[in-house]
């Protein structure tokens, strides 16, 4: 889905986000929820969007993931630990899809659920690569980026508070 389509869909995501997040190493707290949602609204509205929601027979969601390509101007790079060469670090605004949520709630995950979302997401993008971080005590998580073709470059924190994830990187061509 586009940005406004996913802005309707907002408290789906949500509700993944706040379940899949909740739990350690996120423990992610309401307040916590609440400011990425604040980002959220203003991310939807970015050059490159893009959103996809898994959901039940009965419209159930079980599983998003979204969005966006990096500007320019992308500080992603700046929270690196240490720094990468200039030629990784260039953006031009359709280089680098970041991928910011990527999640699955409990009852859904071990079905191929978050596979399936990635490549939904991705079918179709022009971007050279994916960017993500990935918390490196989410083990699941980490072994996925891994199978599915990511590449560790470095360890950030993502905003400011946050522990050190993994800065991870997948070549589309």
């Amino acid at each position: 889905m586009d940005g406004p389509a996913a802005a309707q869909a907002e408290d789906a995501f949500r509700l993944v986000y706040a379940e899949a997040f909740g739990e350690p190493p996120y423990n992610e707290t309401a307040d916590d929820v609440a400011a990425t949602f604040r980002r959220f609204r203003s991310q939807v509205r970015r050059a490159g969007f893009r959103g996809a929601l898994a959901r039940t027979e009965d419209g159930e969601p079980v599983g998003m993931a979204y969005g966006f390509s990096l500007a320019p101007d992308a500080v992603w790079w700046d929270r690196l630990t240490e720094p990468v060469p200039d030629e990784m670090r260039r953006e031009d605004g359709r280089r680098t899809f970041g991928l910011m949520e990527l999640a699955v709630r409990r009852p859904w995950r071990g079905r191929g659920i978050a596979r399936r979302l990635h490549e939904t997401l991705l079918d179709g993008i022009e971007a050279e690569r994916v960017l993500l971080n990935v918390h490196p005590e989410n083990e699941a998580a980490s072994a996925a980026y891994r199978a599915w073709g990511y590449r560790k470059v470095g360890e950030a924190r993502p905003q400011e508070g946050a522990g050190l994830h993994d800065v991870m990187l997948l070549g589309l061509r």
